[in-house]
């Protein structure tokens, strides 16, 4: 049986710096250029990418997704059983010794009268590791699977049975139990309920949830920006909830149109507010698990006006909670009574610019009272560093104390006094393990081995003794290992895949290079270089530049993953270049990640354009009539403020679900890097694409999905609107009812690739000259 309450492993753990770069790059009849063209010739392309790509033959292998157990010496997993491999055991490892001990027997998912056992997605423990919850049948909710059907598994007599068996199926979200394993709670259509696990008595804690009105989860633009779903939590001691609620009264709707669904068309509405627009009103409540009236926290301001990313119990008792103002250059701690809902502020962090919002809370024990200590990541010195911040008065206590960017939190040790994360302070490509005294003295030590160049992920239990990392570069395929934190001591090696790189080597045996561009300003950029196979430095050839350019990501990092597919390409006879522009989120200091602030798309197209130019010089095998630039997204943004405001140096360029119009945008995005546009009409206005459509003199190709609820088909009609109106041909591309990814359907992924790839065949030659 397992020990106690497992902690979850997030899926994916190559994710590395502050946000990492989604390259979201598509059947449908050849499409028809608005310029009186002939059809474009296939390529060798498309096969490549069918044979190579779809089909996964250059996927690394991972291990299963894997959850810590508590004690932080086992974790669990499913793994195929030994009776039938298409069934899954819930099983558990020892770190320490690697024995195998089969917690569930897949036998155990099978439902009264069901042909076959439930496909466990997920599934989480009761703390009394007498119950286990299931969640299966998921359905996307805008980006994730975040809805679906949840059912309990009572592990002493195997009895398997469905919460909210009389709601919908696949209508469940977010249910987890309460802490003392009696009671089981979930929201659905924006009302939270609350289930007894062994009678399945249900009762509804809220029941005004309605289109306007959401309880316990998000709306869009907060699940979209602020990252925020699951939006309840239960107290510690079982006895209530605190949750959220979003009133989207007065919040304009938009409309997203699908041609294709019926005879006539089907119209889909939500609420997504603009730039300057009107927010939904957000507010967090106490509810009695048991039903009654809610005690709503009294937070200051207009709570349309504010956001609040995050709230926890305190381990006293109470809540605290982030309380973030519209323009997000102030972010207040607050810490409430559960009782009355009075509130009083603990701590402020302000940034000219705008703050980043911490993304959980967790605590240290209180150095100067039996309170606890609050872990707080802050830029507030010119560095993203840890402190941390008495609830019970006092300064900030800085923890991580160097000329450094910590990139993410790793674990608290406080038994040995350490807190361990992730920092390259040399090169911000790349990312090791650092730990620093807790009290804040001395300097940070590395503890990841010098002998393991690159990028390094871990994922431990809180306070545990191991962790589950990676560490790849651009020529060491991604190893998957077991270490002992303290020591990174290799404890057990999961899965190499050295395999890959012969494999890889075979579509082009250049590696991938990495180094600075240094622009006129003085200003050097992270660049990834790849070249093709049979590089001849003494010819020319064509270079395609991908960019992305905006604050959510960056592109260039020291890693295996995400540059097999762009060496498909390159194998066509091109160079392939990226450039990460100040206000990229990397770990170079605050100043490097604000100097974007009000001048999104205006900085940026700077600098790609001065990347491109420096880098032709420095590299004379470039063919300076033969450069072309795409991105998605940003990216596209990006490639369309590349063609209109530097005309001439471009020979061709595909925008690729941009927006357009920044006017257009979501509230907490475009404001937090813009502020309001009744306050910065001249950056909203000079760092949008539209505003410069009529400086186009190059070849461009622009797509975008109709079903696109993120950056809206609508910006991209506009900018379609005022190329014809001054008269620009242009090439563009309509994939219906397509989302912002454009990946949907079949062959749509290969279809919209081998569209690009023809597009700059036939305005970028590939291959030396």
């Amino acid at each position: 049986m397992p020990e106690a309450q497992p902690i979850s492993i997030l899926k994916s753990i190559r994710a590395v710096f502050f946000l990492t770069a989604a390259c979201r790059i598509a059947c449908a009849p050849a499409f028809v250029p608005a310029q009186a063209t002939q059809p474009l010739p296939s390529t060798a392309f498309t096969e490549t990418f069918k044979l190579e790509m779809e089909r996964g033959e250059y996927d690394e292998r991972s291990p299963e997704e894997s959850k810590w157990m508590a004690s932080g010496d086992r974790y669990t997993l499913l793994e195929p059983s030994a009776g039938d491999p298409k069934q899954a055991d819930l099983v558990a490892y020892d770190v320490g010794t690697g024995r195998r001990t089969i917690l569930v027997p897949a036998k155990l998912f099978l439902p009264a009268g069901a042909k076959a056992p439930l496909a466990v997605e997920d599934y989480a423990w009761s703390s009394d590791n007498k119950l286990l919850l299931i969640y299966t049948n998921s359905q996307k909710v805008w980006r994730r699977n975040t809805r679906g059907d949840y059912w309990v598994l009572r592990l002493a007599d195997g009895k398997l049975s469905q919460l909210g068996a009389s709601a919908p199926a696949a209508s469940l979200m977010f249910a987890k139990f309460s802490p003392d394993s009696k009671s089981a709670a979930w929201v659905s259509q924006n009302n939270i309920y609350v289930e007894d696990v062994e009678t399945h008595a249900i009762h509804a804690l809220t029941t005004d949830g309605s289109y306007e009105i959401i309880n316990g989860t998000s709306d869009w633009v907060t699940e979209e920006e602020l990252d925020l779903r699951d939006a309840f939590r239960w107290s510690p001691d079982s006895q209530s909830i605190a949750y959220w609620q979003f009133d989207q009264s007065g919040v304009s709707e938009f409309s997203l149109i699908n041609d294709t669904k019926a005879p006539y068309p089907v119209v889909f509405r939500y609420k997504y507010p603009h730039p300057g627009g009107t927010n939904a009103a957000v507010r967090v409540g106490v509810i009695p698990a048991a039903g009654g009236s809610t005690v709503w926290v009294k937070l200051p301001g207009d709570p349309r006006n504010h956001y609040i990313p995050r709230m926890e119990w305190v381990p006293d008792g109470g809540l605290i909670l982030e309380y973030l103002n519209r323009l997000q250059n102030d972010n207040q701690v607050y810490v409430a009574d559960r009782a009355t809902g009075q509130a009083h502020m603990v701590f402020e962090d302000k940034d000219a610019a705008w703050v980043d919002f911490v993304d959980s809370f967790e605590w240290i024990a209180g150095s100067s009272s039996a309170k606890s200590d609050l872990l707080w990541l802050s830029e507030r010195d010119g560095w993203r560093h840890a402190y941390r911040v008495p609830l019970d008065g006092g300064e900030p206590k800085l923890i991580t104390n160097f000329a450094g960017d910590l990139i993410s939190e790793v674990s608290v040790d406080e038994a040995g006094g350490w807190f361990y994360f992730t920092a390259s302070p040399a090169n911000p490509t790349q990312s090791y393990l650092y730990r620093s005294r807790l009290d804040g003295s001395g300097a940070p030590e590395r503890v990841t081995p010098a002998n393991e160049p690159g990028t390094h992920t871990y994922l431990a239990p809180p306070g545990g003794k191991y962790a589950m990392a990676t560490w790849s570069n651009v020529t060491h395929p991604t190893t998957f290992t077991l270490v002992e934190l303290a020591t990174h001591r290799l404890v057990r090696t999961a899965i190499d895949n050295q395999a890959m790189v012969a494999k890889v080597a075979a579509i082009d045996p250049n590696p991938v290079e990495i180094f600075d561009t240094t622009i006129p300003s003085g200003v050097t950029l992270s660049t990834f270089l790849i070249k093709p196979p049979n590089f001849d430095p003494h010819k020319k050839y064509p270079l395609l530049v991908n960019v992305y350019s905006e604050p959510a990501a960056t592109m260039v990092h020291d890693t295996w993953d995400g540059y097999t597919f762009l060496k498909v390409i390159a194998r066509e006879g091109y160079l392939i270049v990226c450039f990460d522009n100040e206000g990229t989120p990397a770990p170079k200091g605050r100043a490097w990640r604000k100097s974007i602030y009000g001048q999104i798309g205006v900085l940026a197209s700077e600098e790609q354009d001065a990347a491109i130019v420096a880098f032709a010089k420095e590299h004379p095998y470039v063919d300076t009539a033969r450069i072309g630039m795409w991105g998605h997204s940003g990216g596209g943004s990006a490639t369309l403020n590349e063609l209109f405001r530097h005309p001439g140096r471009l020979a061709a360029g595909v925008s690729i679900a941009p927006m357009a119009d920044q006017t257009l945008y979501d509230s907490i995005y475009q404001e937090r890097y813009m502020g309001l546009p009744a306050d910065n009409a001249k950056g909203y206005r000079d760092g949008s694409p539209v505003t410069f459509a009529a400086g186009l003199a190059d070849p461009l190709l622009l797509i975008h999905g109709s079903g696109d609820d993120n950056v809206h088909f609508q910006a991209t009609e506009m900018l379609v609107d005022k190329l014809v109106a001054v008269g620009k041909p242009f090439d563009f591309m309509d994939y219906p009812n397509r989302t912002h990814d454009i990946a949907e359907g079949p062959g749509t992924l290969q279809h919209r690739f081998t569209l690009m790839m023809r597009f700059f065949e036939e305005h970028v030659p590939p291959g030396p000259r």
